[in-house]
């Protein structure tokens, strides 16, 4: 376990690191972009909506650093800091394609709002995920612990319906957590036999084979 839980620290320290790596490096982008007039910048939002992509992009990089100022009030809530920027570029490319028919006078706070409409939509859909991805987990242990009782119980196999009845569910969610335990444990299954070495297997001796083959 000590093992493990170093290993967990270690990957968790190199994503973070990662992370750190790929911001500064957004960051590096956003400040090498020069400024924009007024005049400038309300050209280019007005080719912008009529589909031109040289002044999409040109206005997606001029206003980068929103986007990352935006990210770094959101980080730290289910989302590195890069996939809230990436969330948040396409928030900022809807408002360069948009703000022209908007009716608003404001760009800069239109696209904020853009921008943290998505970065919040894809927050909210990252917390959703993670929690049917919990329940599921939770769903899964109380199959394998009913599934256990039951074959105690009985000294055979449990069918679908005596496991339903146990666990209290409808047929069709104890089919699918079953699909999904079994899923699981062929996936630990490969995974352990990708760890043997089967040059470290010593199986010259024709004793030993027969024994392994028996």
């Amino acid at each position: 376990m000590a093992a493990s839980s170093h290993r967990d620290d270690t990957s968790g320290r190199g994503e973070r690191d990662d992370d750190a790596a790929a911001l500064r490096e957004l960051v590096r982008q956003a400040r090498s972009v020069g400024a924009l007039t007024p005049a400038d910048e309300a050209g280019l939002l007005e080719r912008a909506a009529l589909g031109d992509r040289a002044s999409q992009d040109r206005l997606v990089a001029v206003h980068l650093d929103r986007v990352i100022r935006l990210a770094a009030t959101r980080d730290a809530q289910g989302l590195s800091a890069p996939d809230l920027v990436q969330e948040g570029s396409i928030g900022l490319l809807e408002a360069v394609r948009t703000f022209a028919y908007s009716g608003e006078s404001d760009f800069g706070r239109f696209a904020d709002s853009r921008i943290g409409a998505q970065m919040d939509a894809a927050i909210e859909a990252e917390t959703v995920a993670v929690r049917e991805g919990e329940l599921l987990v939770a769903a899964a242990t109380d199959y394998e612990r009913a599934e256990l009782v039951l074959k105690h119980l009985l000294q055979r196999e449990p069918t679908d319906a005596e496991l339903s009845e146990k666990l209290e569910w409808t047929l069709d969610r104890t089919r699918y957590v079953a699909q999904v335990v079994t899923d699981a444990r062929r996936r630990y299954d490969e995974e352990l036999l990708a760890l043997i070495d089967p040059e470290a297997l010593d199986l010259d001796d024709d004793d030993e084979r027969t024994q392994l083959d028996g």
